[in-house]
């Protein structure tokens, strides 16, 4: 019998743990499928934020499979798809980076999350998606967020890891839970369970992978801070994680008020639904077509719904032309997207296989757990942790809040990551081998010693280095790039594989934009009221 203790772990979750250790050689949990979606600025050599268009090379951003770019032209984001294990992912991963730099000529790949080098907000130039209503929507969604948020935030990458359970489990699962729902719903709500306690413990994520402790002064402009000066160029906060997962990051005050359910994924789709119809005054103020330039799609909470930032999302793979809530309603939730996750900057690729495999189980972890709804309080905390731990994780001190009682994050971190393990040996047993609990222990030890987690690598070398956050972000951008350069062209096939995709995907585009028969203005009109939202 698997001894819960105090705190998150309860009976449930231990009957539960006990069916999959029961269930282990068949296999239950292994093979969940897992998929990267990683964001790099193009950069020019000295660091500045290239100017120049999506390389023609990479083909279409607006179709290819593989290459695609995210808020600005510069932003890349590399696709994988989602593979049952996690060097496959990778490998396809770091071949999209061989293939991409060699298309690259002499720019670089910012390697971090937060950018360097920035110049004025207008300066920053728009993901442009061709001249379809589709790719005009693309860039008029960016341009509004600019106007809303400030383009500047909108160039901070990240890693997004994608990750379903196996069908098998699935079967097994909802007879142990002796649901009175089967099917899709049956897995929708055990995924937003998940995506609940998700955003509860999600906060290890951020003390664990948090690669953010430190920023170049250019970034935040005229912006006033309580940072830290670290030199003449650079803020940081001490025993920061993740600043791009604080108020100066992603988790801003601008969707403070803002509520979307986690509860049920039709509240959840509701919500989102019911945010993109309602006006919203400041937002108003902005305007939406002006002197001919869309500068948004409209005066509404949220633009689309991929606008609402969060830290996990439940997704279903959308059909051809299908918005992210109308594939939700068809067919339930498919998958969990992460989105908290910065870019590792001591890893060429951006993400390791220890990472994926830790947070594979982690998910496990955060949905076999009693998933409670999330209420006012519980938001409340929720919030309050990640600040917390994203501004001062590495802090021996901290305490996080847990059922309104304050908690050393070190002890909550510890109960957590020794459940996690308990799944991990039941991913091994299933796969063979110890990859999985050694993946774990890699992330106990830096609960253990603070020092080594990414965030205090990133400050230690500064100081070792006696360099601010510009210089050694360009130190490992350059590092990188040879160590790409060093691998050497792909093999025939793959190359193949990829320049046929880039070739293929222009030739996507051009047939979209041929297929058009209604103007910009009445394919945004037929949008929103396919929503629902009137004028």
């Amino acid at each position: 019998m698997h001894n819960a203790g105090e705190g998150p772990l309860n009976r449930h979750v231990s009957r539960r743990i006990d069916w999959l250790a029961a269930r282990g050689s068949s296999g239950v949990i292994s093979g969940g499928r897992k998929g990267i979606e990683k964001e790099s600025l193009r950069v020019f050599p000295d660091g500045s934020l290239a100017d120049t268009k999506h390389p023609a090379l990479l083909g279409s951003a607006l179709t290819n499979a593989h290459i695609t770019t995210d808020f600005s032209e510069a932003l890349l984001e590399f696709v994988t798809p989602a593979y049952s294990n996690t060097w496959e992912t990778l490998r396809v991963l770091c071949e999209i980076h061989q293939f991409t730099y060699e298309r690259l000529a002499d720019e670089l790949l910012w390697v971090t999350s937060m950018p360097c080098l920035m110049t004025e907000d207008d300066d920053i130039p728009l993901a442009q998606y061709g001249s379809s209503n589709v790719g005009r929507m693309k860039t008029a969604y960016r341009n509004g967020l600019g106007y809303r948020y400030g383009r500047r935030m909108q160039t901070i990458a990240g890693v997004h890891f994608n990750y379903s359970l196996p069908d098998m489990f699935w079967q097994e699962y909802e007879v142990l839970e002796e649901s009175t729902i089967g099917g899709d719903d049956f897995r929708s709500a055990a995924y937003m369970a998940l995506v609940r306690n998700f955003r509860r413990f999600g906060w290890l994520a951020l003390y664990l992978f948090g690669a953010s402790p430190a920023l170049c002064k250019s970034f935040l402009g005229e912006r006033k801070t309580d940072l830290d000066n670290f030199n003449d160029n650079t803020l940081y906060r001490p025993y920061a994680t993740s600043l791009r997962m604080s108020d100066l990051g992603y988790s801003n005050s601008s969707q403070a008020g803002l509520k979307i359910s986690i509860n049920a994924v039709d509240e959840y789709i509701d919500d989102l639904t019911l945010a993109i119809c309602k006006r919203d005054p400041a937002f108003e103020k902005i305007g939406v077509k002006v002197d001919g330039e869309y500068r948004q799609l409209r005066a509404s909470q949220l633009q689309i719904e991929n606008e609402y930032y969060s830290s996990i999302r439940p997704k279903r793979a959308a059909r051809s032309g299908e918005r992210p809530t109308a594939a939700l309603r068809r067919g339930g939730v498919e998958y969990v997207e992460v989105r908290s996750i910065d870019l590792n900057v001591f890893d060429p690729v951006g993400v390791n296989q220890n990472a994926m495999r830790f947070l594979e189980a982690f998910l496990v972890y955060c949905l076999l757990q009693d998933s409670p709804p999330v209420d006012d309080s519980a938001y409340a905390e929720i919030e309050v942790n990640q600040s917390r731990t994203a501004n001062e994780g590495r802090n021996p001190d901290l305490k996080l809040i847990r059922d309104g009682k304050e908690i050393p994050l070190v002890a909550w971190a510890r109960e957590i990551v020794a459940d996690v393990r308990a799944i991990a040996e039941i991913i091994d047993r299933g796969e063979g081998g110890s990859d999985y609990v050694q993946a774990v222990d890699a992330q106990a030890a830096l609960i253990a010693e603070p020092d080594v987690t990414p965030s205090a690598r990133i400050i230690e070398d500064m100081r070792e280095n006696r360099t601010g956050f510009y210089h050694f972000a360009m130190s490992c951008a350059e590092g990188h790039k040879d160590y790409f350069a060093a691998l050497g062209s792909l093999e025939d096939e793959r190359l193949r594989m990829y320049s046929d995709e880039a070739a293929a995907s222009l030739g996507r585009q051009q047939d979209i934009e041929s297929s058009d028969d209604i103007g910009f203005d009445e394919y945004l009109e037929r949008y929103y009221s396919e929503q629902g939202c009137s004028e």
